[in-house]
């Protein structure tokens, strides 16, 4: 029998005992599929008294040699050279994961006579993946059972382990090294989890209930069907009166030697399909609270348990038994997609216990991350929103997202995608929800109304606004809505209630006129639609993503006397409104596709005359305004955009089709005007390398009007840099169509729904005199 502790391989060791020596045939393997590159660096996991690190020492690999019994690294260590480049090192690669390695990446990872000892086996290969350096090699070297006794079974590998071993790789070749199976294994290949049945059941097995148990860690535990060769979860049928909680906790029991707390069981939704005709009903239920080690009771049904990260479930190699997989998205909705159809009964919400070491992990990360935004600016010490980021846990809204990516204050992560590979739901960074809710100005008890749902920051949001307080968050995707109510049920924030519906509309059926404190909009808007205006008090506020000219900033705006006023404007980029409310660019392609011509707002001006303009020659000013590196000048694209209504575009080369016939703006695309048969657009060119360096504004122009296009932008630039470069506008949202006529010194943008005045505070012409500007190949190529 296999020894299954350190203090059993430390006494085998201390009895003199060893293991078969490395072999001539191993050798030859090892040179013809392993060779060491220059300055190759090689992992042996499980290396034993380290024979095969020191012949791959030999070989030319610098060698990190680990093994969980102290014993075998004692008498490693007695037989190797001092000058070999063997470190030997205590590590326990199915406890303590691969964080501790000496080396983030291996060209080669070797399991001599070990990889049947490995409990966690998919866990354990799949972060081995992530260590292999590009081109590496990944060698497995193990008896096989059919050349063991049978009462050795436990130190090989049969032909299923072997197959599931070589799964999930792009080249996985198997040779024969005097009687062991010696595998080699290169480029990873993860692939799309799929689903897979059973045999077809007797009618009596298709009540049963499906169990979601997890280790203090936050891994879930499955098992390998022998007979059908799928994961699944713990569970099975009811018995004759039972329920389905307590059919959960017996068949865990049962099937893997663990003992639930009732108090830890929550039965989540029942959930309905069919398989080969006959109707089935599967419990999903949810355990948090288990003692004991999982083992493998029932050998003729399971061959072993694992704990998999929840992570890495949507590219599991193997198949996943569909009423598992069910059960797995009514506890982390939207983490495996392409399931079959299937109808869920959720049940009365309850809050979900998390992990404990799971939870101690996110609390630190997630007090670190707070202390980010402090230092950074974003929030305030002691401030409601500071409880707030420490107290909601913002990994548990986004499974499949490493803790780490969710507690990073500058990402933003995906939780939505078309087919296509569009975004259609993610949820902010954390530095802009703190300067969102920052800018909400909420009070505890006030009413706040949501647009664009995802459960992290109407939790958030609830937190601030206390017990008294209301929040409503609205989505227009029913599988937002879902995931969201599903998420804020789990951790205790069922008060918060979620609407399916347009947001562009919706609010004024949820609330009265005059009763919202607050409107913040989490989703890129194309407007102000007429709802959002009239549900806000007199005073309250409206923080809005605003796409203005193509270019978007989060806005605060305050209502007073019926309409809003803005005050604050932070550059930003977020996914689009959906429903009605969205209305796409105009974009016109010249050139095969290389530039692209981009009309956000305003009636798109005549582009047929274009590609001629690109065959004369180019003129350019260059403003002698200047901006340091990382500074920011997005309110200068709002300046021009504001000045520039009528013809004002964005003009962007695409990288890959760019032949050189225009200078590629930096960045994304670049402010452009259009007259007729000519173009100018704004970009920017490096002159000093102190510090962050220094960067001139300047303007090329094509076409007949080239001189006057050049002219007219590089004289808003010099005049935003000497009237308006330390301002922010004030912008007041009108109706439509109603009769507020502008000041002469504001400029005006007309949505649909909404018109935009803005007044930059400055007085005299929005223009300069460019005589100052310098001509550089003014009328040349």
């Amino acid at each position: 029998m296999a020894f299954t502790t350190p203090d059993e391989w430390d006494s085998h060791y201390a009895n003199g005992k060893t293991f078969r020596q490395l072999g001539d045939a191993e050798r030859r393997l090892l040179a013809e599929h392993a060779p060491a590159p220059d300055q190759g660096l090689a992992l042996d996991v499980g290396c034993g008294m380290g024979e095969l690190a020191r012949h791959l020492s030999d070989s030319g690999y610098t060698v990190d040699a680990v093994d969980f019994a102290p014993g075998a690294l004692t008498h490693a260590q007695d037989q190797t050279p001092t000058d070999s480049a063997v470190t030997y090192l205590v590590h326990d690669i199915d406890r303590d994961g691969t964080d501790g390695l000496p080396h983030p990446a291996y060209d080669l990872i070797t399991f001599r006579l070990s990889w049947a000892f490995v409990h966690d086996r998919t866990r354990v290969m799949n972060r081995l993946r992530e260590r292999l350096r590009p081109g590496g090699t990944l060698l497995v070297i193990t008896p096989t059972t059919a050349d063991v006794p049978d009462d050795r079974r436990d130190i090989a590998l049969d032909e299923d382990e072997l197959g599931l071993l070589c799964e999930g790789w792009h080249c996985a070749e198997r040779h024969d090294a005097d009687g062991l199976a010696f595998i080699v294994l290169r480029g990873p290949a993860p692939s799309q989890v799929t689903c897979a049945e059973k045999n077809k059941p007797s009618p009596h097995a298709l009540t049963g209930a499906g169990v979601v148990v997890t280790d203090p860690a936050g891994r879930i535990l499955l098992g390998w069907s022998r007979r059908r060769g799928v994961w699944e979860l713990p569970g099975g049928k009811n018995d004759p009166g039972e329920d389905f909680l307590t059919t959960a906790a017996r068949e865990l029991q049962e099937e893997t030697g663990l003992t639930a707390d009732p108090a830890g069981i929550r039965l989540l939704a029942l959930l309905m399909d069919s398989t080969r005709g006959i109707p089935r009903m599967t419990a999903a239920v949810r355990i948090t609270t288990h003692t004991g080690e999982p083992a493998v009771t029932e050998p003729h049904l399971t061959i072993r348990w694992e704990w998999h990260e929840v992570t890495d479930l949507p590219s599991l190699d193997q198949p996943l038994f569909t009423p598992s997989a069910h059960v797995i998205d009514t506890v982390w909705p939207g983490l495996l997609t392409g399931l079959p159809p299937v109808h869920c009964y959720p049940i009365t919400p309850t809050a979900i216990p998390e992990p404990a070491e799971q939870g101690e992990k996110a609390a630190e990360l997630r007090h670190s991350m707070a202390d980010q935004l402090v230092r950074d600016g974003y929030m305030d010490v002691g401030s409601t929103i500071e409880a707030a980021i420490r107290q909601v846990p913002r990994h548990r809204f986004l499974p499949g997202v490493a803790l780490a990516d969710a507690y990073d204050s500058q990402k933003a992560p995906v939780t939505r995608q078309t087919l296509g590979g569009k975004t259609t739901s993610s949820v902010s960074a954390p530095w802009l929800q703190a300067v969102m809710l920052r800018d909400a100005a909420l009070q505890p008890g006030d009413t706040v109304i949501e647009i664009g749902s995802g459960g992290y920051n109407a939790a958030l949001l609830k937190e601030i606004v206390g017990p008294h307080g209301t929040v409503i968050t609205v989505d227009i995707d029913p599988y937002v809505t879902d995931r969201a109510r599903r998420f804020l049920d789990d951790t205790g924030y069922d008060q918060i209630r979620v609407h399916l519906g347009d947001g562009e509309q919706v609010p004024g059926t949820l609330a009265a006129p005059g009763s919202v404190d607050a409107v913040v909009v989490t989703v890129e808007a194309r407007d102000i639609p007429p709802a959002w205006i009239n549900c806000l008090a007199e005073g309250g506020r409206l923080v809005v993503p605003l796409r203005i000219h193509g270019y978007t900033w989060s806005i605060t705006f305050t209502k007073h006397d019926g309409l809003l006023v803005a005050d604050r404007f932070e550059v930003c980029g977020f996914v689009s409104l959906q429903g009605p409310g969205y209305r796409p660019d105009h974009t016109v392609k010249l050139r095969g596709g290389e530039i692209t011509v981009r009309f956000a707002d305003g009636t798109p001006t005549d582009t047929s005359r274009l590609e001629a303009a690109l065959d004369k020659p180019r003129t350019e000013r260059w403003t002698g305004v200047t901006i340091p590196g990382q500074v920011p000048f997005d309110k200068l694209m709002l300046w021009l955009a504001t000045h520039l209504d009528t013809g004002f575009a964005r003009l962007a080369v695409d990288k890959n089709l760019d032949t050189g016939l225009l200078e590629r703006p930096s960045g994304s695309d670049a402010a452009t005007l259009i007259r007729d048969d000519s173009f100018a657009y704004v970009l920017y060119r490096k002159i000093s390398d102190d510090g962050d360096g220094l960067w001139e504004f300047g303007v090329h122009a094509y076409g007949p009007q080239a001189d006057d296009l050049a002219d007219t932008m590089a004289g808003l630039v010099v005049a935003w840099d000497r009237t308006a470069r330390d301002h922010t506008p004030v912008l007041t949202i009108h109706p439509a169509g109603a009769g507020h006529p502008a000041e002469s010194d504001q400029q005006v943008i007309t949505k649909p729904c909404a018109r935009l005045t803005f007044d930059w505070g400055t007085s005299g012409p929005a223009t300069a005199d460019t005589a100052s500007c310098q001509p550089a190949g003014k009328g040349a190529a």
